[in-house]
């Protein structure tokens, strides 16, 4: 239940600003309230949805500030930590993150599966930053990454960024095994500030689009 209207939230299907009412997710579903409920609370608690008094679940609009921040935060925190882990960094280290990169991969060919494109993206990153041996770095990058991860699925699914996702990952990977740390960490500032500005770009246009779709339905009416 909770998949499936992630999917469906990420997708655009359901749009910014809509209400998720129980009653009528359980009559889409054939279900009772309660997995419904508990598939609301699972998804606010993801940061998909918010709950508005006298509202209830709603889906909140993307903020293009919010989006800068929390890349801007990325860009800055987590180049510092793959500095420090890379000198650090085992073989079983680069064979786990290759083999995450290839389900990742897997992964992003299927479109459908585009809730598991965010988790894979996490799971790739903190292999590499994992001897860095800084809890705190790491637990704040895992907040920013949690609150971040509706924001990376979308930048992929509206961008159509998968190949150069999937390009610059191997490419990262391949300079960490190299020891190469300047290059690794500045190609990640890179990759993941691209990602933040052409998520701007993509909401924007996908903004403006919809505006003209509106202004057109109500010059038709008139």
């Amino acid at each position: 239940m909770a998949e499936r209207l992630r999917d469906q939230i990420i997708r655009g299907e359901i749009a910014e600003g809509a209400q998720l009412r129980q009653d009528v997710i359980a009559g889409q579903y054939h279900v009772s309230r309660i997995p419904v409920r508990e598939a609301l609370r699972q998804l606010h608690a993801e940061g998909l949805i918010t709950i508005v008094p006298n509202r209830g679940a709603v889906v909140p609009a993307l903020s293009p500030d919010d989006i800068e921040e929390l890349f801007s935060i990325r860009a800055l925190l987590e180049p510092e930590v793959l500095g420090v882990s890379i000198p650090r960094l085992t073989e079983q280290d680069f064979s786990e993150a290759e083999e995450v990169l290839g389900r990742y991969v897997s992964e992003l060919r299927q479109e459908d599966h585009v809730s598991a494109w965010g988790r894979l993206n996490w799971q790739f990153h903190s292999v590499l930053y994992s001897r860095a041996d800084q809890p705190r770095f790491m637990a704040i990058i895992r907040n920013v990454n949690n609150s971040g991860e509706r924001y990376t699925r979308l930048q992929l699914y509206l961008t159509h960024g998968m190949k150069r996702a999937n390009e610059e990952h191997h490419q990262i990977l391949e300079l960490s095994r190299k020891r190469d740390v300047d290059a690794a960490c500045k190609l990640l500032r890179q990759h993941i500030r691209h990602a933040g500005e052409s998520l701007k770009r993509a909401l924007e246009q996908k903004r403006t689009a919809a505006q003209i779709d509106v202004d057109k339905a109500r010059r038709a009416k008139l």
